[in-house]
């Protein structure tokens, strides 16, 4: 079910990244948003896949994130890694919060993860990275 409110910076989603052409992503993954609430762009925001194979090789646009405690299956790795070279403004139609099951009713229990500040900053800096910005890190 897509959400229905504006995501905070920080906050883990899952994006259905279907329609999407490769190299582009194409497929379910949790993603972090990085946007802040822009009252004139209701319905978007921006956000960065996060992905459980390492990046070979590593680059100055990827971040390993911990996720603590991890995301329900089937995203419960211990880390995941951001790549934030691949930058995306979607719909809220497309994004879902992760959920660990249902309760007694039959209702879905979602999971609203906020990654740390510092983390988030790191993510910011990648994604300076990810643009060819490197001279502006050293402003975060």
């Amino acid at each position: 079910m897509s959400i229905k409110f504006n995501p905070e910076q920080g906050l883990i989603v899952i994006c259905d990244f279907k329609g999407f052409v490769p190299p582009e992503m194409v497929k379910r993954r949790p993603a972090v948003v990085i946007s802040p609430r822009l009252r004139q762009r209701s319905g978007l925001c921006s956000i960065v896949p996060l992905s459980t194979t390492p990046p070979t090789p590593i680059m100055a646009f990827h971040h390993k994130l911990y996720i603590e405690p991890p995301l329900p299956e089937p995203y419960n790795a211990k880390f995941h890694w951001v790549k934030a070279d691949m930058i995306y403004t979607v719909s809220f139609d497309r994004l879902s919060m992760p959920f660990e099951g249902k309760d007694a009713s039959g209702k879905r229990i979602y999971i609203q993860h906020v990654i740390d500040k510092s983390d988030l900053i790191k993510i910011q800096q990648c994604v300076l990275h990810g643009l060819g910005l490197t001279a502006l890190t050293d402003y975060l």
